[in-house]
């Protein structure tokens, strides 16, 4: 489905919004100066011009941003879309659609103003993926590609990264995870034991490449030159670490030398970044060990609705 954005409207405190030329979409924000923005699930507001040409008709004078929408839509049908659902918006941002309607408990002052506000009862909120500039004429679509599971994986082996050494540990990775996800994968990367090349491929990754799973491959033993888990703890904003105990667990089934391995679980946003071992051995015991887990826990970290990523 697509359509187009014919206002674009924010305001540093509640109630109506004004429309202006632009809006800067932050990721994981919202709207840039918006009194709504910051680290919940309604960081912006959408509205279907077709709801508010109801109330135009009954002979209101509505300005775009009359009922506290961000953006206000045209030709998309937003009625027809799941909760969890993404959106392209503009040329760069991504929205993920959180929640339809709201509740209120009295009269806000838009109602008050107004004499009725729709928001309620049809509007929809949504969370910021990644960031970009809008403005009215932007084309706002749904993509199929973004409602599936996106994964990356990046091997981490100084041997690799020069082209001595064939990488093992990341096909076995897309074996599992195609199976078990029915998931795409964004990129296949190797990189060499630096956190200065991996710490902005992960952000890149996680904020750009919309990715809801990255794994990594290698790096988290205890050479000096093991620095996987320290890049990952620099970019994740929570740790997951029941997933790490439990590949450790597994693992110590196999070997003695499992509980060697420092890597570390954790989040980015809306991503999970899992390390690795190196070996295809290691991956496949680890991987298997997180599978039965692993769909549930990306539908819950992600909000993609289950139909979609089915």
């Amino acid at each position: 489905m697509e359509g187009k954005i014919v206002a674009v409207c924010t305001a540093a405190g509640r109630g109506q919004k004004q429309p202006v030329p632009r809006l800067c979409l932050v990721r994981s924000h919202g709207v840039e100066g918006d009194v709504h923005a910051g680290t919940w699930h309604r960081q912006i507001s959408l509205l279907a011009d077709e709801q508010i040409d109801e109330l135009r008709g009954r002979g209101l004078a509505l300005a775009p941003g009359a009922f506290g929408e961000n953006l206000v839509t045209r030709g998309i049908d937003l009625e027809a879309l799941e909760v969890g659902r993404r959106l392209r918006v503009g040329e760069r941002a991504v929205i993920q659609l959180t929640q339809r309607g709201k509740e209120c408990h009295t009269p806000c002052a838009i109602y008050h103003e107004v004499g009725d506000c729709i928001m309620p009862r049809v509007g929809l909120f949504a969370r910021v993926r990644r960031g970009g500039e809008v403005a009215p004429g932007d084309v706002v679509a749904t993509d199929p590609a973004l409602d599936e599971v996106r994964y990356a994986v990046i091997t981490v082996s100084d041997r690799g990264a020069r082209g001595e050494r064939e990488d093992r540990a990341g096909p076995v990775a897309d074996e599992l995870l195609v199976g078990a996800l029915r998931g795409h994968r964004i990129a296949a990367v190797v990189l060499p034991d630096e956190r200065e090349a991996l710490e902005p491929e992960l952000r890149r990754l996680c904020d750009d490449e919309i990715c809801d799973l990255v794994l990594t491959a290698g790096g988290t033993g205890l050479s000096p030159r093991d620095v996987t888990p320290e890049a990952t703890l620099a970019v994740i904003d929570r740790e997951v670490p029941g997933m790490a105990e439990a590949m450790r667990a597994a693992g110590l089934a196999h070997t003695p030398h499992a509980m060697l391995s420092r890597g570390v679980c954790g989040l980015r946003g809306q991503t999970l970044i899992v390390n690795l071992s190196g070996s295809p051995k290691a991956v496949r015991e680890q991987l298997e060990a997180l599978l039965p887990a692993l769909p549930h826990a990306l539908q819950t970290v992600t909000g993609i609705p289950r139909d979609c990523a089915r």
